[in-house]
């Protein structure tokens, strides 16, 4: 009885490990660490109108 909860307790604990370990990779790729997703630099300009001074 108990090498059957051993084996079932380590199966749960692989499944887990793996589910564990492809969300941290998926946030790492997404995040750019590994190449997921390309940056775009936006190039942006602020102007401002003149103003007098009377």
């Amino acid at each position: 009885m108990s090498e059957e909860n051993n084996v079932g307790n380590n199966l749960i604990w692989a499944i887990a490990m793996i589910i564990i370990v492809a969300i941290i990779a998926g946030a790492f790729y997404y995040g750019g660490f590994m190449g997921g997703t390309d940056r775009k630099e936006v190039d942006v300009e602020i102007k401002v109108p003149g103003v007098s001074n009377n």
